[in-house]
């Protein structure tokens, strides 16, 4: 009975997004993941990188799986200068950009993983806990802690039950670009 009332509620809400103009992402019961494709193309010696990055978000969602070069809801790209820094332009979707010379400096994982973290949905949080993903390089060069926290985690999972492409739900946060949160290592770790 209860499936049947779940598979009744989707095709209701499918229903009602189409009536609305409102593409929805995962159509399927709520226990099935969305997948956002992540391309890799631009992100030359990253590339491993990014995929163990995805792993870890896929080990740490439920409702979430990134996958490689399946399309582009995520670009990543190696820079050199300027510093690493993602720009999300709707929940799931955007770029990171992995700077070359900050990856000599930090975990290379944990600057993915933190980037990719603001890609679903989280913001930075510079308190200098190592433990906290989002903390970014407030931790300062030592940490490579590449694991959400269980509430990040918790978060993105959150933030993508009942997710759907188009304009973001009330409370999530858009399009938005999250500067350099990797000081160079001459300066004091933020927090």
């Amino acid at each position: 009975m209860t499936s049947r009332i779940s598979r009744l509620l989707v095709a209701f809400v499918a229903t009602t997004g189409a009536t609305l103009g409102v593409t929805l992402a995962n159509p399927s019961p709520a226990s099935a993941a969305m997948t956002i494709c992540y391309n890799t193309s631009q992100a030359g010696s990253f590339v491993s990188v990014a995929n163990q990055a995805a792993s870890i978000w896929n080990n740490a969602t439920s409702n979430l799986t990134l996958t490689a070069n399946c399309g582009s809801n995520l670009r990543i790209y190696s820079i050199t200068g300027g510093g690493s820094y993602a720009v999300r332009t709707s929940l799931g979707n955007g770029r990171v950009y992995i700077d070359t010379q900050q990856a000599q400096q930090y975990s290379p994982l944990r600057i993915m993983s933190h980037e990719i973290g603001h890609i679903l949905g989280l913001p930075d949080n510079y308190n200098g806990n190592c433990a906290l993903l989002m903390s970014g390089g407030s931790a300062g060069t030592g940490c490579t802690n590449p694991y959400p926290s269980s509430a990040e985690a918790s978060r993105v999972t959150q933030l993508f039950a009942g997710t759907r492409v188009g304009p973001e739900r009330a409370g999530d946060v858009g399009s938005q670009i999250f500067p350099d949160s990797w000081p160079a290592t001459m300066l004091a770790p933020i927090g």
